[in-house]
C-alpha cells in the first residue's frame, strides 16, 4: 500500500464541492484533538463519507494523468481506440509489465487509499460521540461507507483478481506482509458488505441527494459482482486458474440470477423508459431519470476534476471540426455490431445491411451513440472526407485530417482515425463545447444492466423464456423486434445486446475478458477512410488502423512491482 499511517480528515467543504474534488486533504494531527473533533460531529462525519465518494470515479480513466482524465476504458476495449497521434497510452500493443501499464498505473494505489480511508472511518464510528448524538443518521452514513468500500473492492477484483481483504486500518504496528485472499473469498466479502449496507440504506433519495447510495445501488453492485464471478474467466477449467482467479460455486449462475431478481422484484419488473427516436434515447444519458440506479452527479457548479470543464465529453469526444478532441475513436468493427432497423445483423444471411452505404437504415442506437460520415450533429453534417482535388466547392471535410477549425487551424491530430466519434453522453443543446449541462450524470449502474445481468444468468441456467423476456425489455425499448433465439444463439444475442445497450459505459473491457472472447481482445482495428470527388460524390475504403495484439497475461493487471518489493508475500499475477 502507498501509505500505512493514520490520516485524519477535516473537510470543510459542501457536499457538491467535496464529491467533485479529486485531492484528499491530508492532515496529520499532533494529538487527538482534530480527530476527536471530527468524530464528535455528525455533520463532519458526513463530510468524511463525501470524500470517499470520489472512489466511484467518472469520465476519466486516471485522474492522476492529464490525458486520461479525458477518456475512459473504452479506448482499450473492442469499442474504440485512443485517437490522438495513435498513442498506445494503455500499452495494449506494447504489453503490460509489472512496472508499466501505461495510464492504468495508480489504479492499485488509488483504490487502496480509499479503502484505507473507509477503514479508518469504520474503525472509529461505532464508538464515536457523533454516533451517540445521532445514531440514526450516523448508522446510515456507516452503511454508505461500507457500500463505497465494497464498490472499490469490486474494482480491485476486476483488475487484479483476489486481493487482501482489509477490514481495519493498519497502524504503525500493523502487519505489512499482506497476503492475497482468494477470488472466492473476496466475492463473499463484497456480497456480505453489500447485504449489510442494503439492509440500512434507503430505497430512494430526494432529488437533492442524487448521487448518494441507496439500497438499489448496493444490490446492483452485488448483481454485477456475482455475474462476473459466474463467468467463464473464473471457471477453474480456464486459465489463468488457481485460488486468485477461480469461482467454483455450483450455484454461481443461480446466485447471479437471484441477485438481479431482487432488484427486479423491487421495481416490479417495469419496462424501461420508452423512447420514440434517437434523440429521446440520447437524452436518457444526460439527465437524471428513474432508470438510473447509481450515478455520479455533475452540474454547472462543479465538474469532474476540480474546475476543469474540458474533462467532460462535449470537448473531449466531439469531432475535430467542431473544436473537439475526439479522444476515443470507435472502431468500424464495433460499429458493425449495431443491427439494422429491421433487427437483422450486419453479417446475417439475408441482412438488409448495404456495405456500400453503411450508415443507412441502422438501428436507433447507432444514430444516438455514434458520429459518422454525414451524421447531423450540432447544426451541420459530420464530414471526415478528404477531397481528391480540394476547392471552394469541394473542400476537405472540416472533420478530416486537413479540416480547418476557426481560431485553431488544421486540427489533424484530433481527426478520427476510424471515421467515427462518440456521440453518446454529449449535450447538443450546449452553445459551446466548454459549457456544462445543468444536471448531467455519469452513469455507474442502471436498470438496463440489471435486466441484462438477469437475462445472461437465466440463459446460462437454460431458462430461455425468462432470459428472452428480460433481454427483450432492452431490445424493444431500442425499437428493435423481439429476440426469439434459443440456446447458444440466445446467449450470443444477449452479449450483442449488452455491447450495444451499455456502449462506452465502461463494461466492454471487462465483458469480453470475462467471456474470454479473444477475437474481441486482440484484433485488427478497422476504420473507414472517406474521400470526396470533384463533383462531391463520396466514397470510402475500409482499412486497418492498427492491429491490437492479445497477450494471455492481459486478463489481469499486474500488481505494481514496487508493491511486491515492499510486501513479497503478495503473489504476482500470472504472466508477470
Amino acid at each position: 500500500m502507498k501509505k500505512f499511517k493514520f490520516i485524519y480528515l477535516f473537510v470543510a467543504l459542501t457536499m457538491l464541492a467535496t464529491i467533485s474534488c479529486e485531492d484528499i486533504l491530508d492532515v496529520e494531527a499532533s494529538d487527538a484533538f482534530t480527530e476527536d473533533l471530527i468524530y464528535s460531529d455528525p455533520v463532519q462525519v458526513e463530510r468524511l463519507v463525501y470524500t470517499v465518494y470520489n472512489s466511484t470515479e467518472s469520465w476519466g480513466l486516471n485522474k492522476a494523468q492529464w490525458w486520461s482524465r479525458r477518456f475512459n476504458i473504452e479506448t482499450g476495449s473492442f469499442e474504440a481506440k485512443f485517437n490522438f497521434q495513435n498513442r498506445d497510452l494503455m500499452r495494449l500493443n506494447a504489453g503490460w509489465t509489472n512496472s508499466n501499464v501505461g495510464v492504468l498505473a495508480q489504479k492499485w494505489s488509488n483504490y487502496w487509499d480509499y479503502i484505507r480511508l473507509a477503514n479508518e472511518f469504520l474503525d472509529r464510528i461505532d464508538e464515536s460521540e457523533a454516533m451517540q448524538k445521532d445514531p440514526e443518521k450516523v448508522t446510515a452514513l456507516k452503511a454508505e461507507m461500507k457500500f463505497l468500500r465494497a464498490n472499490v473492492y469490486t474494482k480491485l477484483l476486476k483488475y487484479y483478481g483476489g486481493v487482501p481483504i482489509m477490514e481495519n486500518a493498519l497502524g504503525l504496528d500493523g502487519n505489512f506482509q499482506l497476503v492475497r485472499n482468494s477470488y472466492e473469498e473476496c466475492v463473499e466479502f463484497i456480497v456480505k458488505e453489500l447485504d449489510e449496507a442494503a439492509a440500512i440504506l434507503p430505497e430512494t433519495r430526494p432529488d437533492v441527494e442524487f448521487g448518494r447510495a441507496t439500497k438499489l445501488a448496493a444490490l446492483a453492485v452485488k448483481s454485477r459482482t456475482l455475474l462476473y464471478a459466474a463467468s467463464k474467466l473464473h471457471d477453474p477449467s480456464t486459465a489463468p486458474n488457481g485460488p486468485l482467479y477461480d469461482y467454483a460455486k455450483a450455484s454461481k449462475w443461480q446466485d447471479a440470477a437471484d441477485a438481479a431478481k431482487v432488484i427486479i422484484d423491487i421495481v416490479g419488473a417495469r419496462d424501461l423508459i420508452t423512447v420514440s427516436d434517437a434523440t429521446d434515447y440520447q437524452n436518457l444519458f444526460i439527465t437524471p431519470n428513474q432508470d438510473l440506479i447509481f450515478a455520479r452527479p455533475f452540474s454547472a457548479a462543479y465538474y469532474d476534476f476540480g474546475t476543469d470543464v474540458v474533462s467532460l465529453p462535449d470537448q473531449t469526444q466531439s469531432p475535430s471540426g467542431y473544436g473537439g478532441w475526439g479522444l476515443s475513436s470507435p472502431s468500424h468493427n464495433f460499429a458493425l455490431e449495431f443491427n439494422m432497423a429491421d433487427g437483422s445483423g450486419t453479417t446475417d444471411a439475408g441482412t438488409t445491411y448495404d456495405a456500400t452505404n453503411p450508415n443507412a437504415n441502422r438501428e436507433m442506437r447507432y444514430y444516438a451513440d455514434l458520429n459518422f460520415q454525414g451524421a447531423q450533429f450540432r447544426g451541420r453534417a459530420v464530414d471526415y472526407a478528404l477531397a481528391d482535388t480540394p476547392s471552394e466547392t469541394t473542400p476537405d471535410g472540416p472533420d478530416s485530417p486537413n479540416g480547418v477549425v476557426e481560431g485553431i487551424g488544421i486540427n489533424q491530430q484530433h481527426s478520427s482515425k476510424t471515421g467515427y466519434n462518440i456521440r453518446k453522453f454529449q449535450d447538443e443543446s450546449l452553445t459551446a463545447l466548454t459549457d456544462v449541462s445543468p444536471q448531467r450524470p455519469y452513469i455507474l449502474y442502471r436498470l438496463a444492466e440489471v435486466y441484462l445481468n438477469y437475462a445472461e444468468a437465466q440463459a446460462e441456467l437454460g431458462n430461455d423464456d425468462s432470459a428472452r423476456t428480460f433481454v427483450n425489455k432492452i431490445s424493444s425499448r431500442a425499437l428493435q423486434p423481439d429476440i426469439t433465439a434459443s440456446g447458444e444463439e440466445l446467449k450470443e444475442a444477449i452479449k450483442r445486446e449488452r455491447r450495444i445497450e451499455l456502449a462506452f459505459e465502461g463494461h466492454n473491457f471487462f465483458d469480453e475478458r470475462r467471456w474470454m472472447n479473444e477475437a474481441h481482445l486482440g484484433f485488427p482495428i478497422k476504420g473507414l477512410a472517406w474521400t470526396k470527388a470533384t463533383d462531391g460524390t463520396l466514397s470510402f475504403t475500409e482499412y486497418t488502423v492498427e492491429t491490437r495484439p492479445w497477450f494471455q497475461k492481459h486478463y489481469y493487471l499486474p500488481i505494481p512491482a514496487t508493491e511486491v518489493e515492499k510486501a513479497p508475500s503478495l503473489l504476482q499475477n500470472s504472466g508477470y
